[in-house]
């Protein structure tokens, strides 16, 4: 062992040197050099840090530096996110994206361009003029339909979600607010009123029919009975018929 290499190292390290840090590290652990200045210091990490990759080999785990436009990598020709300028597109870190495709300041990243989509026209509404449905003979109906899908960046924008157009209708007269129930509660009043009225009158006719026939009664029992009137036929003498 050379004079300068230690095994009695700090850090995951399993030999190292007071010069350049680790030379080798322990199992599973991976092997990276950091730059510090003009000098490079060898360390032992458990995941390699940003801007760099893992490969494993039998005698030694390294992290190999991406390419320089990604942020993070899975093999060198694999980047897996791009530095700021860059879009992401199939492991590519490119400044323009394909065409048919848009590029996505959010997630810097290549995506399909998305299409605006709307829902089915609903029914017209009933006709109606200055929110009323009466009163009136021309007026506007209108429909509806609500947006199922927003437009990407570039793509198709949404068309308009209502519609109106002229209608005719039938001409008849606004029932004033609340006259439809005062009428229905005066017919009931009137209703009553005279079903009252009826009541009072079968009540008086019932009273006086029987005040009648009491008063018959009573006129019945005060005068004396009328003698019959003795048959004139029967007082007639027989005529004899032989002289």
């Amino acid at each position: 062992v050379h004079p300068n290499v230690s095994q009695g190292c700090q850090g995951g390290c399993a030999t190292c040197s007071d010069y350049n840090g680790c030379l080798s590290c322990k199992p599973r652990l991976f092997f990276v050099l950091e730059r510090i200045g003009m000098k490079q210091i060898g360390v032992c990490l458990s995941s390699c840090p940003s801007g760099y990759y893992g490969t494993r080999y039998p005698d030694i785990n390294k992290c190999a530096k991406c390419k320089s436009d990604c942020d993070t990598c899975f093999t060198r020709n694999f980047c897996t996110k791009c530095k700021s300028g860059f879009y992401l597109y199939s492991g590519k870190c490119l400044e323009k994206c394909p065409d048919g495709l848009e590029a996505n300041n959010h997630t810097m990243e290549c995506t399909s361009i998305v299409h605006c989509e709307a829902s089915e026209w609903s029914p017209w509404s009933p006709c109606t003029k200055k929110g009323k449905t009466c009163g009136f003979k021309r007026g506007n109906e209108v429909r509806v339909r609500e947006i199922v899908q927003h437009p990407s960046a570039r793509g198709n924008p949404c068309p308009a979600t209502s519609e109106s157009r002229k209608c005719i209708v039938q001409r008849k007269r606004c029932q004033k607010e609340g006259k439809g129930k005062k009428n229905r509660e005066e017919k009931r009043k009137k209703s009553n009123k005279d079903e009252s009225k009826e009541t009072r009158q079968e009540s008086k006719g019932r009273a006086a029919r029987r005040q009648n026939r009491e008063q018959r009664e009573n006129n019945s029992k005060t005068q004396p009975k009328k003698r019959k009137a003795p048959n004139k036929e029967q007082n007639l003498a027989p005529i004899d018929t032989a002289h």
